[in-house]
């Protein structure tokens, strides 16, 4: 676990920190919960729609310590932000709370309370390593750091952990306000590289993949583009919004129960009635599906070659069809040059494409071994330094160990 060994000097800072905030006492008990970040290795934009997907969690955490205050309340720092106080009874959605972590808090403690477990006061100490709004989910890595953590002080930890995803999710969705599909949460919780289907609503079907892109002599590398996309939700929400449009109107909710045969017959209609972008949109969704399914078996395989080339593929089926490198009608396209960039620096024998949600957030680089250094330097002279993360995957997923 390295830095965040249990046994680390992590856990000694978190406690101190904990102890400054919200005081020490002999009777306390004390938790420390470790959730990771993620990277989406195959599947841009098709969660949400019944489809499949490959991520894998990665080595940027949010890390806590968690611990029972015999109140009626919860109250969590999340170090760098403001102490935020709940009291415990009144979970019930609310509008002014949208896009604000309180409403992943109370939302999370209605999905325990509707399962029967008693939510009960705590305090929490947070600290992140996963930068919030670059596109590796600092959101489903948070939700997941809760999720545990009410797992294992109210719940005994007899939750599963893809049903603490789908419970994040709901979160998401129903409180938080974003229509988020389930594949975060589901990379955040399962850890390792998982090949996922969503096809059942609410539910995740998972394979794990047997693959080590180090022993393969590639590294991953995540670059930030120097753009929050934390303030794009409208945009991103767009997608799956104009993607479920075509299924709707051909009869469906998702395009995942559509048959891509059944939408290009539809394409007149279609563009008449709902514009080319949202058609774009749905092209891009079955072409992605292929390219999962191809990129999977390359992986089970270890046809590095082969993955490389889908993957390529893929980001500029991202780029051009789905669009969610560029918001439209804005003057900066800082994804876009960071995206060139990154292609120029890369070479050939790596494959490099936008990253999850897209617009502000990350760009996803496959390297070679040898490569990496100078793609490093190169991204960092003209972003930044620290710009770019350097990732490997993590196995343990959104774990909780008491102190």
């Amino acid at each position: 676990m390295g830095y965040y060994d249990v046994d680390g000097g992590v856990v000694t800072e978190l406690r101190e920190k904990f102890a400054q905030e919200f005081g020490s006492a002999s009777w306390r008990e004390y938790l420390y919960v470790r959730a990771p970040g993620r990277t989406e290795i195959a599947g841009n934009h098709t969660d949400h729609e019944g489809g499949s997907v490959i991520a894998a969690a990665v080595d940027r955490y949010i890390v806590g310590i968690f611990s029972p205050n015999e109140k009626d309340v919860i109250r969590l720092m999340s170090e760098g932000y403001d102490l935020i106080e709940l009291p415990l009874g009144d979970f019930a959605p609310r509008a002014d709370e949208h896009n604000t972590s309180v409403s992943l808090i109370r939302g999370l403690a209605a999905l325990f309370a509707e399962r029967g477990f008693a939510p009960k006061g705590f305090d929490a100490y947070i600290k992140s390593t996963v930068p919030k709004g670059s596109g590796l989910s600092s959101s489903a890595a948070f939700e997941l750091e809760l999720a545990q953590g009410m797992n294992v002080l109210w719940a005994k930890g007899v939750v599963a952990p893809d049903e603490l995803a789908i419970m994040s999710q709901r979160a998401e969705r129903e409180w938080f306000g974003k229509p988020c599909g389930l594949m975060d949460q589901a990379a955040s919780a399962l850890g390792s590289i998982e090949h996922m289907s969503f096809a059942v609503p609410g539910a995740i079907d998972a394979e794990c993949i047997d693959f080590d892109f180090a022993k393969a002599g590639y590294r991953i590398c995540l670059v930030a583009v120097g753009s929050d996309h934390a303030a794009l939700t409208s945009e991103y929400a767009a997608v799956p919004g104009e993607m479920q449009a075509v299924a709707k109107e051909l009869g469906k909710d998702l395009l995942g129960e559509l048959d891509e045969r059944d939408v290009i017959a539809a394409l007149p209609q279609l563009r008449a009635k709902l514009g080319d972008r949202p058609v774009l949109r749905a092209l891009h969704y079955y072409r992605e599906e292929r390219l999962v399914a191809e990129r999977a078996d390359a992986l089970k395989a270890g046809d590095m070659p082969r993955f490389l080339e889908l993957t390529r593929q893929s980001g500029a089926s991202s780029a051009m069809y789905l669009q969610n490198v560029s918001v439209h009608g804005a003057e900066g396209q800082p994804s876009m040059v960071a995206l060139a960039l990154a292609e120029e620096l890369a070479g050939e024998q790596a494959a490099v494409r936008i990253h999850g949600g897209g617009f502000g957030g990350t760009i996803q680089a496959f390297l070679p071994e040898a490569q990496v250094d100078v793609f490093v330097a190169g991204m960092e002279a003209a972003l930044g330094k620290d710009s770019c993360m350097v990732c490997s995957v993590d196995h343990d997923g959104a774990r909780s160990w008491r102190l």
